[in-house]
């Protein structure tokens, strides 16, 4: 019986924590039912790495995946992901010629454009996996003016996209209501599909040993986006430094540890308590279990925070843990008041802040916790279930893998 091809094209890395949990975890799954072809476009400090860049390449090579990575470039702002582009087209076109490529999969807005570019050229279909509000988000982080020539370009292509692909995925029911009421006509007989972000929940479980010492406030992720409240979360440890002084803080990050701490304790007022890094992607299960708790504030009640499903959420709760987040922000707070697995802060105000750790004293003593965390992951979160999604809207668009 053969296996069918397709191409997974991301600008993420492979080797960054999000390729790791968000790309290649579900590629382990579908590659059982296709043969894929992996393009993504790897970071400097990653190349570096020849080790896990040689692991990633026996992983895919056990698989069966055929990985292509490439450089990032960021620089010079437009022109370089212009080029990228042109490069991806040039790419895919090539594989589906050699490979006999029946759908592409493009992850987020330039690899839809490119998959856009090249289905018109070659009949090719492909899935637009929305995941995130990119214009959105550009423009909460400052990174692009709301109106403008770019404005425009990247809304037209995204429009396109969303009417052209075989399948649109997005990853939060709040994006699925918003893109649906700015695009009725694109979407009126579009197959729309939500599926969150997930966890390998064999990876991301509870300690077996309930932890002792300093409750440890954790955060993951990059938390200098544009579209992280930096202001919140040293608001946070404020509170929790005035109300706790055993208490603990660890930002696990690939950002500069220097622009890190200079945005949360500019006067290095907890010292050795606060402790910032990255952490490889196979230690990551073991970092969350060293905390007590998650800490994420994003810019809630800005349009670009309705597509937001922070991976860190699902792998949190999956270890058991609570989550502590704002308004706003995709299904977060509803997951949270639903499955009662955190606190919700109202705002960024010290009075805010001490009142939600009022909140989290009281939730940390239910005996319960860990069982309805772990619980609203399994249900929300289960990397098994987005899986057989995927797989589900892959055999949907090209029928039963049986033949080339």
């Amino acid at each position: 019986m053969k296996k069918k091809s397709t191409l997974y094209l991301s600008r993420n890395g492979l080797l960054e924590p999000l390729g790791q949990s968000q790309v290649f975890a579900y590629l382990r799954g579908l590659s059982r039912n296709y043969n894929i072809t992996l393009i993504t476009y790897e970071k400097d400090e990653d190349w570096a790495d020849k080790a896990r860049l040689q692991k990633a390449r026996t992983d895919c090579k056990d698989l069966g995946i055929r990985w292509l990575p490439q450089h990032f470039r960021q620089q010079p702002k437009i022109v370089a992901p212009a080029f990228s582009m042109i490069r991806m087209v040039w790419l895919v076109r090539r594989e589906i010629r050699q490979r006999g490529i029946r759908l592409i999969h493009a992850r987020s807005n330039i690899p839809a454009a490119t998959a856009l570019a090249v289905s018109w050229m070659t009949g090719v279909p492909f899935l637009f996996d929305l995941r995130s509000l990119f214009p959105e988000e550009l423009i909460t982080a400052r990174r692009m003016r709301r109106g403008s020539f770019l404005h425009r370009a990247i809304i037209w292509a995204e429009r396109v996209c969303l009417a052209k692909s075989a399948a649109v995925i997005s990853q939060t029911h709040a994006a699925v209501n918003h893109i649906k009421s700015v695009y009725p006509n694109e979407l009126k007989d579009q197959c729309l599909v939500m599926i969150p972000t997930c966890a390998d929940l064999d990876r991301f479980t509870p300690p077996l040993d309930q932890p002792s010492g300093p409750t440890v406030h954790g955060c993951i992720g990059t938390i200098l986006s544009g579209w992280f409240r930096t202001d919140w979360l040293a608001a946070w440890l404020s509170a929790v430094a005035q109300n706790d002084t055993d208490a603990r803080f660890e930002i696990v990050t690939r950002d500069d540890a220097d622009r890190v701490r200079v945005a949360l304790d500019p006067m290095n007022k907890f010292g050795d308590r606060l402790t910032i890094g990255p952490r490889p992607s196979e230690e990551m299960p073991a970092a969350v279990r060293g905390h007590d708790l998650t800490v994420m504030f994003y810019a809630g009640g800005e349009v670009s925070e309705l597509g937001r499903s922070p991976t860190r959420m699902a792998e949190v709760l999956g270890c058991g843990l609570p989550v502590v987040a704002n308004e706003g922000v995709g299904d977060v707070a509803d997951i949270i008041r639903r499955y009662n697995v955190g606190v919700v802060v109202k705002d960024g105000s010290q009075a805010a802040m001490m009142a939600a750790l009022d909140e989290l004293k009281a939730l940390r003593s239910d005996p319960d916790l860990t069982s309805r965390c772990r619980k609203a992951a399994k249900e929300v979160f289960s990397l098994q279930a987005g899986t057989e999604a995927y797989c589900k809207l892959y055999a949907n668009i090209l029928g039963p893998s049986r033949y080339p």
